[in-house]
């Protein structure tokens, strides 16, 4: 997995083998190599090479587009869950996966902000409201 990874990213990201030899201080042969499977990358270049490309080492190096949604391995910090569907009463299931990464527990508040541009987000009630307290705060400092 990880060679196709790392084939899929610099593609991704229009860099050639020569550029990301340069970038993390290997040779061109080497990044040749990494992507066409016959070595892999150490874990200090695996971190260098996550960096460059701002992804996980796990998911540089696990990510199978062939077992998700058949996209590239997303950016550090950004998830694609798959998808839920309305119920009747305007209810979803978040996916297990989602609220464990958020810690969403039964009984936790969300709030729900829509742009009809960009679509919906969920956030956590106690996230908004202690950046509202803080905005508060520096307004009655002032």
């Amino acid at each position: 997995m990880i060679s196709e990874n790392l084939l899929t990213l610099r593609k991704l990201h229009n860099y050639s083998q020569e550029q990301v030899a340069d970038m993390i201080n290997v040779s061109r042969q080497a990044v040749a190599k990494w992507e066409s499977g016959e070595t892999t990358p150490d874990i200090t270049n695996c971190a260098a090479l996550a960096k460059l490309y701002d992804v996980t080492v796990d998911d540089l190096i696990y990510y199978s587009e062939k077992n998700d949604l058949g996209l590239p391995i997303p950016p550090k910090g950004k998830h694609l869950f798959g998808t839920v569907t309305i119920g009747e009463r305007g209810q979803i299931v978040i996916p297990v996966k989602a609220r464990k990464i958020f810690d969403l527990n039964p009984g936790d508040s969300l709030i729900v902000l829509g742009d009809e541009e960009q679509g919906i987000a969920l956030v956590k009630a106690g996230i908004v409201m202690n950046f509202l307290n803080a905005i508060n705060e520096s307004i009655k400092n002032k």
